[in-house]
């Protein structure tokens, strides 16, 4: 006969495990997700990013020279930093990951919709990349465990989807590497903020 101590302690293993096989689904399937992903619990460190980020790649207000007008979002892929343009000398800076070499959309675009925990649907060209894809083609539901993180914003040109998104990542380990299918991830933190901020038809522009 267990003690009360000794059940309380096996279910918080049986929660901790089930977090762990959960986060690993969506370190495999994500989209935008990296290439290796990292034995951490994204249930745990989801809203952890600043821990693990270099001070640089933390969010703070910078100089920027730039000629955007104030509102525009920069999103410098060499650099792998996003720029909130401020129209004074300065911008917010955030720190981001990127696509791999060749993957990352590049452009003007708009924000053309919002979503908080959104779902996610791989693209024909992700499942031709990595056919173990497909088993999702159906679509994840949106959740503390989905690759696309707390919340995303939808890139659109011309009125259409890209397939482009900036959104939050529960891998924020990986903020500052060239490592996804092409989105840009933020900490969730960070994707919060941002979304917080940036009305709809913001232009965006990626270089």
């Amino acid at each position: 006969m267990l003690t009360g101590a000794e059940q309380v302690k096996m279910k918080n293993a049986k929660i901790t495990r089930r977090g762990l096989m959960l986060g690993g689904v969506a370190l495999v399937t994500s989209g935008c997700t990296s290439v290796a992903g990292q034995p951490w619990n994204p249930m745990s460190y989801a809203f952890s990013g600043k821990p693990y980020l270099d001070y640089r790649l933390r969010r703070q207000r910078v100089q920027y020279s730039g000629s955007e007008s104030p509102g525009t979002i920069v999103v410098n892929t060499y650099e792998r930093y996003l720029y909130v343009v401020e129209g004074d000398g300065y911008a917010t800076r955030f720190g981001i990951a990127v696509g791999e070499e060749g993957l990352t959309m590049k452009g003007k675009a708009e924000i053309g919709r919002k979503e908080e925990w959104p779902s996610w649907t791989p693209t024909q060209s992700m499942i031709q990349r990595k056919p173990r894809l497909a088993q999702y083609a159906g679509g994840v539901p949106g959740g503390p465990n989905n690759p696309l993180g707390a919340c995303a914003l939808y890139l659109y040109q011309g009125g259409r989807d890209t397939m482009f998104r900036l959104h939050g990542t529960n891998e924020p380990w990986l903020i500052g590497q060239a490592v996804s299918n092409g989105c840009i991830r933020l900490t969730n933190e960070d994707a919060l903020y941002l979304y917080e901020q940036t009305p709809l038809g913001t232009p965006v522009l990626i270089i």
